[in-house]
């Protein structure tokens, strides 16, 4: 007495919930492998667009973030050059102070010329040296800096330049 699949009532339940399971697998396995609740449109078309058009306003947020670090990290050399000179200057002034006393020697009020030169030079190597990806925010004619500040380009954050340059005759 042999029993065959396809009159086996039982056979049959198992073979459909075998299936089903197997159909199962095969979707959770996608979900797994693309991370993606609805991996393709043909899963569900109306969550498929909607995840779409919710990705590619990731991926422009993405892009709006990048834009914004690279202005923030232009404007923080900036602000590091900024500050090198402000220190400079108050040591000039230090040094400018000092050589005013009249009861110095011309020995020493000459060294005390040469290192406010020195101090001079240095704000001009400070203020050509504080560079960014190719963007200087403190040198005569300098660079404006300009990010994105939305996902469709329709707003930007501007950050004008500062001349901090040696100006007159040096």
């Amino acid at each position: 007495m042999s029993f065959s699949v396809n009159t086996n009532a039982g056979a049959l339940i198992a073979l459909q919930n075998l299936s089903t399971t197997q159909s199962q697998l095969q979707t959770t396995q996608n979900r797994i492998n693309t991370g993606l609740k609805v991996s393709s449109a043909k899963d569900n078309a109306a969550i498929f667009g909607i995840a779409q058009n919710q990705r590619a306003t990731s991926q422009a947020l993405n892009s709006v973030i990048s834009s914004l670090q690279r202005g923030q990290s232009t404007v923080d050399v900036a602000l590091s050059a900024g500050n090198s000179v402000s220190d400079l200057l108050l040591q000039m002034k230090e040094k400018a102070l000092a050589a005013s006393d009249s009861t110095l020697d011309s020995n020493s009020r000459s060294a005390l010329n040469d290192e406010f030169k020195s101090l001079r030079d240095q704000i001009d190597k400070v203020v050509n040296n504080a560079v960014f990806n190719g963007a200087n925010m403190i040198k005569s004619s300098g660079t404006t800096i300009q990010a994105l500040a939305n996902a469709d380009a329709t707003s930007v954050i501007t950050v004008a330049t500062q001349d901090l340059s040696l100006g007159g005759t040096v």
